[in-house]
């Protein structure tokens, strides 16, 4: 259980709430980093203010809660749900800011979503030759979607870019599990779906990095250890499907201008739904 990125975890000792560097204008619709004027080479001598560190106890009361959700196995759902509320709430400061922890993983679904859109109206044979990878043609969605790592995921070795990364390939799996997507006929409920997936993967993986590092080897057996990881996947993964249906947009069409902005109000309604979700469990009787 888990993620192969898992580290340490956040101390909140003397580091910011976000990170300077996961701030939502580091990257544009493709998830790169936005070219200033090409005309201007006036020097760039101001640096950014510093942000102010945050509480160094935020992740305290989300860590606490989560232990005892893994001490009982997964049958404390109330643990869980006030665990997942006080990630969001409290350690993040609210579902924007719990938008902007995600860094990497929002700049990933957009350019999924963007690929997707793309195969939808151009269709896939053509999307593909646009990327110079012909010969993924009439191959397996599987081989596919590997074929389109480098196109969708960030470079680098950070925990921020191994979540992204591995949300990327247990969505893969569920795909191909499921069965239900067809690159060659895509309908605005495949593209949602594929999109839902990636992002109830991303935030269960943020969530386990930054909270449940040392839980989740409180469990011990396998059966616990399973019943705990798919308690939350279903809790999250609820959360997201309410923010879908709350948003009036579907995912096509989109222009790849929109797909940003798109992504970020799906991790901000879903966010806004843990919250509200997790305080539900807590008024159950």
């Amino acid at each position: 259980m888990g993620t192969s990125t898992s580290n340490a975890g956040t101390s909140g000792s003397g580091t910011p709430l976000v990170p300077s560097w996961l701030e939502p204008g580091s990257t544009d619709a493709s998830g790169a980093k936005p070219e200033g004027d090409p005309g201007d080479i006036t020097p760039q001598t101001e640096k950014p203010p510093i942000p102010q560190p945050a509480d160094a106890n935020r992740y305290q009361a989300a860590r606490t809660a989560f232990s005892k959700f893994a001490r009982s196995g997964g049958s404390d759902r109330r643990s869980m749900g006030r665990s997942v509320s006080s990630y969001v709430s409290r350690s993040s400061g609210g579902s924007k800011g719990a938008v902007q922890k995600m860094g990497s993983s929002r700049g990933t679904a957009a350019r999924l979503l963007n690929f997707l859109n793309d195969a939808s109206t151009r269709g896939i044979d053509e999307t593909l030759r646009s990327l110079n990878l012909s010969n993924l043609i009439n191959r397996p969605i599987d081989e596919i979607f590997i074929g389109i790592a480098d196109y969708i995921l960030p470079e680098g070795g950070s925990a921020d870019t191994g979540i992204a990364r591995d949300a990327f390939v247990r969505t893969i799996d569920q795909v191909v599990e499921v069965g239900s997507v067809d690159l060659s006929n895509l309908t605005s409920d495949q593209v949602q779906a594929v999109i839902e997936a990636y992002t109830t993967n991303s935030i269960e993986l943020r969530i386990y990095n930054e909270i449940g590092t040392k839980a989740v080897s409180i469990p011990k057996d396998v059966a616990a250890a399973t019943a705990i990881q798919d308690q939350l996947h279903d809790f999250i993964g609820n959360g997201v499907a309410e923010a879908f249906s709350n948003l009036e947009q579907r995912p096509i069409p989109l222009r790849p201008d929109e797909t940003l902005a798109y992504v970020d109000q799906i991790f901000e309604q879903a966010f806004d739904m843990l919250i509200a979700l997790g305080d539900n469990l807590e008024n159950e009787e």
